[in-house]
């Protein structure tokens, strides 16, 4: 018989590691784009020096608004879902369904291998609902994905 599942109304967030995962990901991406910006340059006029301008100091605000987007990120384990926050300005929050989660599946790229994390991705019945839980650390991301995968198959069995 399976127990209930435990309920945390505390939010749990993600390792404050997962800021570096990020500002590798800003970073290469912000100058490969500015650098794809200076082939305006061979226009000679003063707006393709400006667009490079803007698009550097657009990656710039991004990076340093980076480590609070990564403090926004959390999740909660309730009675019969799993609530996934993101977002600063425009705040996310979704509630996956244990009994609609069909795929729970941890993901590491490079970055995040390196850093010793790991991304949960959860994928439900309907095609656009995949939802991601990036940046646990490894332990914490294998003991979440299996107490998802239990609570799944409970709530699937009826129990």
């Amino acid at each position: 018989m399976t127990s209930a599942p435990t309920v945390d109304h505390a939010w749990s967030r993600v390792s404050p590691r997962y800021v570096w995962a990020e500002l590798v990901d800003w970073v290469l991406t912000g100058l490969v784009t500015t650098a794809l910006t200076a082939l305006f340059w061979f226009f000679g006029t003063w707006w393709a020096y400006g667009i490079t301008v803007v698009v550097g100091l657009a990656f710039v605000v991004v990076c340093a608004l980076t480590p609070r987007r990564v403090r926004a990120i959390g999740y909660q384990l309730r009675e019969d879902d799993l609530l996934v926050r993101r977002g600063i300005l425009h705040l996310r929050v979704v509630a996956v369904p244990y009994g609609r989660m069909q795929l729970v599946d941890l993901n590491r790229g490079p970055v995040v291998r390196a850093l010793g994390l790991s991304d949960l991705k959860l994928v439900t019945a309907a095609a656009s609902s995949s939802v991601a839980v990036p940046g646990l650390p490894l332990a914490e991301a294998e003991g979440l994905r299996d107490r998802l995968v239990e609570l799944a198959e409970a709530r699937r069995a009826g129990l």
